[in-house]
């Protein structure tokens, strides 16, 4: 088996020989409304680290109202060799989309709340330890998630989720962005919910149906294992976790939250767990809102989820040791 082939702990394609930032043209999307740190700041940090050490360079802040996934395909069409993606989880997916399956790499600058796609790939949680990617860059080639032709990183959900997403935006509006906001507005949603989610699950070649407040595709293990759910096991060996909440109601549910906080969550009491390579679910009502990568969209049932092997080229540090290290 030559390298290129083997797989990291993740499941992922191990890492390709060294990427040639002298010779690289770099096009760098900054987010400039995404998490705490100003885009103008990182656009400034990424230039500083940049400027000279490669073939060339471009830096594109998002205005209001911008259209990242359009200027990230524009980057891609325009053939450049590396498209840096500065923000956070949304952000990061959405240069996905356009960069997997191309020859064209990115590279992750965290910039958001949580920042689990950056966290996953080992590649630093602050921008200053990020951007030593570039120190020794390498190439490694990652599993993604996609959804009826949408690409996500980390996951999908449906039922009491979306409500989060919707909640948490208000809640940083008045209080700011922090990690204590976003776990406020997980409550307060909850506590609201109004109805259950009718779910079909077609897996494994087998079809179950669930009554449930909350169903979760998970593509990421490092999210799974820093909320002590199971399922990272699963995303290890290249498959999708499915985790649907056994509870139905607002109490219950709010309950098994405050144990997922405090890492006391129960498998068997808390949520049942499918393991698969793709997932067809089918809700009822068929339009349904859906959270993906800490974004959110209506969309039309049945949903088609699927993991596609070693699409994206992603930059890592040599050093990293893999999706999922540690």
């Amino acid at each position: 088996m030559r390298k290129d082939d083997e797989m990291t702990s993740q499941g992922d394609p191990a890492e390709s020989p060294d990427f040639d930032l002298a010779k690289a043209r770099i096009c760098a999307i900054v987010n400039m409304g995404s998490g705490r740190e100003a885009g103008e700041d990182i656009a400034g940090q990424l230039r500083a680290a940049l400027e000279g050490r490669v073939a060339a360079l471009e830096v594109r802040g998002t205005g209001r109202g911008a259209d990242l996934p359009a200027m990230a395909r524009a980057a891609v069409a325009e053939g450049f060799d590396l498209i840096v993606a500065a923000g956070g989880d949304g952000t990061q997916a959405a240069v996905a989309g356009a960069v997997a399956g191309t020859p064209a790499a990115m590279a992750v600058i965290p910039g958001g709340t949580f920042n689990y796609f950056a966290r996953d790939l080992g590649s630093g949680e602050t921008v200053e330890a990020a951007l030593k990617i570039f120190d020794a860059p390498r190439i490694r080639r990652v599993h993604v998630g996609e959804m009826n032709g949408m690409i996500f990183l980390n996951n999908v959900s449906f039922g009491a989720y979306p409500e989060i997403l919707r909640r948490r935006e208000s809640i940083y509006r008045r209080w700011g962005r922090s990690r204590l906001a976003a776990y406020w507005s997980a409550v307060a949603a909850l506590w609201t919910l109004r109805r259950p989610l009718h779910l079909t699950v077609r897996a494994n070649g087998e079809e179950r149906r669930f009554t449930t407040a909350l169903a979760f595709v998970a593509k990421s293990a490092f999210q799974l294992d820093t909320f002590g759910l199971e399922g990272a096991d699963c995303v290890r060996r290249g498959q999708m976790a499915l985790l649907l909440a056994r509870a139905k109601r607002p109490g219950p549910l709010v309950r098994s939250a405050l144990r997922l906080a405090l890492g006391k969550t129960a498998r068997y009491a808390d949520f049942d767990l499918i393991c698969a390579d793709e997932f067809e679910l089918e809700t009822v009502p068929r339009h349904e809102y859906v959270a993906h990568d800490g974004e959110k969209t209506w969309m039309d049932s049945p949903f088609r989820i699927r993991v596609r092997r070693g699409a994206l080229n992603v930059l890592v540090p040599a050093e990293s040791g893999g999706r999922d290290a540690g």
